[in-house]
């Protein structure tokens, strides 16, 4: 197969107009062959009652005979093609027969040619010597008298070898009618009749049977017109439907070929500015278009703050490498002028961005912190405890045993952000604070500094932010601390916030689930017992205008 062949055989719209093709192909056979057999059923059962008819007219007219006619040679017979009609005794033997039946089967009766009754004249359509029975009638189908199709029973039932058990009486007609098919010879025509048998008692208590059949001619030809129709409409049908098929689909999934135009060109392009074509509807294809729309838009944000990150890490990176490549070549020029703690800072600084950096791109990358449990309180004890060179002593009120769950390290690079932030702004006081509060463990970080304006305390949460009073890169920091510090927060499934401290400063706060799942219950509050200071309650007011190093 050529690849455009393979093309058109993958594509989703082949498949649906074939499969919708085949479905209805399906459908429309399984119809076709239910009203084929209910149409010939019908008929059938309408020739059948005609038989009936015709069998019962012939039987009432042998109940009216006279004792003295029962020779039946005066009986009157109908004498259309439609209905042959024959006449036996219970025993088989044809007694009258209609003048131009030639040639008959399926009654039980085969003979045309009727047998002459002791005290009758003879019957038209032939002479029998007197004494003849059945079996030396003229056979002319040459078909045994017992050769006859099973009688099928309809709706009135019955049997044609009927028993003087079972006989009506005199002058009356059996009630019930049995069926059969076959064929019959009428006037040089052959054809297939529907055979109805009824029992009838003369006057003279003689049981006989009718046998009066009716032409299934008008079966076969509504059938034979029925199936030829059908036959030839269904190719043009199913022709009609895969072609509709195939333009419906066509028209609905035109737009997925305009998505997948436009964002093949998005690819070459690199533009991720441009978006796909929305459809005017509300399906599926619309949504799926506004679906990609959306995620083009997340990845142009993602794109866009991703370049911003690595200018802004490029700009800082540029600062402390160029201050220590002039110490370093001063220094080779004139020892003596060497500024090695200056070299040694710069080093620092320049060892902690690249910490800084690595993290943030380890946390973009989705990386999760385990779910290990740890003493909360112990880990903001210690931590304090290793902080000597402090400016601004911290004032710790820590409540023992809480604990958290997660990165240890991660949460204690936190903290270590958080009081390098305070230390920066804090005039006299930085206070670290662990309490519980309802189903949250909550470490806050305070200090009396001049706190950050409600304006600004989503902005300094962005990467690389500092405010007005924090430009100097001497004094702050790269602007990384408290991004790094909410981005850790929400990967620990918790929360960081700033507001108002009591002291006035800004009080930042960590909120984290506890791990033992405990419902919203008691909330502590910082009482300083296990200090040498004390603070208030977390305060949510606003601000003074100030600034703050994030």
């Amino acid at each position: 197969m050529s690849p455009r062949g393979r093309r058109f055989a993958s594509s989703v719209r082949a498949r649906a107009s074939l499969g919708a093709t085949a479905v209805v192909a399906v459908a429309l056979v399984a119809a076709g062959i239910a009203v084929v057999l209910s149409l010939r059923s019908n008929l059938t059962d309408q020739a059948g009652r005609s038989a009936d008819t015709a069998a019962r007219e012939v039987a009432l007219d042998i109940a009216s005979l006279v004792p003295d006619q029962t020779s039946y040679a005066g009986l009157d017979l109908p004498d259309d093609s439609g209905h042959p009609v024959q006449v036996s005794d219970e025993r088989g033997r044809l007694l009258r027969a209609s003048e131009d039946l030639q040639r008959i089967s399926g009654t039980g009766v085969s003979a045309v040619t009727p047998v002459k009754s002791p005290a009758a004249s003879p019957a038209p359509g032939g002479t029998t010597a007197p004494g003849d029975d059945e079996d030396s009638a003229d056979d002319d189908s040459g078909a045994d008298d017992n050769g006859s199709d099973d009688h099928g029973g309809d709706d009135k039932g019955g049997d044609d070898d009927a028993s003087g058990d079972d006989d009506p009486a005199v002058g009356e007609i059996s009630d019930g009618t049995s069926y059969s098919d076959g064929s019959a010879t009428v006037d040089g025509t052959t054809g297939d009749y529907r055979f109805a048998a009824v029992e009838v008692t003369d006057r003279a208590g003689r049981t006989v049977v009718v046998h009066a059949g009716a032409s299934l001619a008008d079966r076969q030809a509504a059938v034979s017109t029925t199936t030829v129709t059908m036959l030839l409409g269904l190719p043009v049908l199913l022709l009609v439907v895969g072609g509709v098929t195939w333009l419906v689909t066509r028209r609905a999934f035109r737009p997925v070929e305009g998505i997948r135009r436009e964002m093949a060109a998005i690819t070459a392009s690199t533009d991720l500015s441009r978006r796909v074509p929305e459809p005017a509807t509300d399906d599926e294809v619309a949504r799926l278009a506004r679906t990609t729309n959306e995620t083009l838009t997340a990845l142009e944000a993602a794109v866009e703050r991703q370049r911003r990150f690595v200018a802004d890490a490029s700009h800082e990176l540029r600062s402390p490498i160029a201050s220590l490549r002039t110490q370093l070549e001063v220094g080779d020029a004139h020892p003596e002028l060497l500024d090695v703690p200056g070299a040694v800072a710069d080093t620092v600084r320049l060892q902690q961005l690249a910490a800084d950096l690595l993290l943030l791109a380890r946390l973009d990358a989705g990386e999760r912190p385990g779910r290990a449990r740890f003493d909360l309180s112990a880990m903001v004890r210690e931590e304090v405890s290793q902080r000597t060179t402090d400016r601004v002593p911290v004032t710790l009120d820590v409540r023992t045993g809480l604990e958290a769950a997660g990165s240890r390290g991660q949460l204690a690079r936190v903290l270590g952000n958080l009081l390098d932030n305070a230390q920066r702004h804090a005039h006299a006081s930085v206070t670290a604070s662990v309490y519980r509060s309802g189903g949250q463990v909550v470490l806050a970080v305070a200090d009396d500094g001049s706190g950050v304006p409600e304006a600004e305390r989503e902005r300094i949460f962005e990467r690389f932010v500092r405010l007005d009073d924090a430009r100097s890169r001497d004094d702050g920091g790269a602007g990384l601390g408290l991004a790094i510090a909410r981005d850790v927060a929400a990967r620990h499934d918790g929360t960081l916030t700033v507001g108002r401290a009591p002291e006035g400063g800004a009080l930042f706060e960590l909120r984290l689930p506890r791990p033992d799942g405990a419902s919203p219950g008691s909330t502590d509050s910082p009482s300083g017992t296990d200090s040498p200071g004390t603070t208030n309650s977390p305060g949510t007011t606003s601000s003074p205008d100030g600034g703050h190093a994030a």
